[in-house]
């Protein structure tokens, strides 16, 4: 059982890596230094912490999830996430965290592995393109000041172009 717990808590957290890491305004932060130089790190710290809250938490409430995500971009990137796509990373993750151990139990890991390659193919379609890759390091934001708002306290506003 202990291997099976393993194996599941292990594929939890790739799936929750899969999410994040693939999540475009973790990406902006990260590409664009806002977590300062040891952003990679802290992004892949945010996995970790994130599999480690559901694990901690079993009675989760979606917005729970969103509001988590939210303090931990503000503290570590300082970034305050008004994009509206909180909503959509809490969705993908908080139905998986809630049935995990039995749908590990009935499907396996292979069906698992599948449903979090679709998350990330999600995701990633957000990502632009770049040599059949998707990356967010040659992001060229438009001239619009508008679009480009920095905020006089400090604090650089990512939303979601539509």
């Amino acid at each position: 059982m202990a291997a099976s717990s393993s194996a599941s808590r292990e594929l939890f957290t790739a799936g929750v890596r899969a999410v994040l890491h693939n999540w475009p305004v973790l990406q902006i932060a990260v590409d664009n230094g806002f977590g300062g130089v040891y952003g990679q790190q802290k992004a892949d710290w945010m996995v970790d912490v994130l599999q480690q809250y559901f694990h901690d938490n079993a009675d989760l409430q979606q917005y729970e999830v969103e509001d988590y995500i939210s303090t931990l971009m503000d503290q570590e990137f300082d970034t305050v996430v008004d994009d509206g796509s909180l909503p959509q990373v809490g969705k993908k993750m908080y139905p998986i965290h809630l049935k995990w151990d039995v749908i590990f139990k009935i499907y396996g890991s292979v069906w698992l592995e599948t449903l979090f390659l679709l998350l990330s193919m999600e995701c990633d379609a957000a990502a632009p393109v770049v040599n059949g890759t998707h990356s967010m390091t040659n992001f060229v934001p438009s001239s619009s000041s508008a679009e480009n708002e920095e905020e006089d306290d400090g604090w650089t506003v990512v939303r979601r172009k539509k």
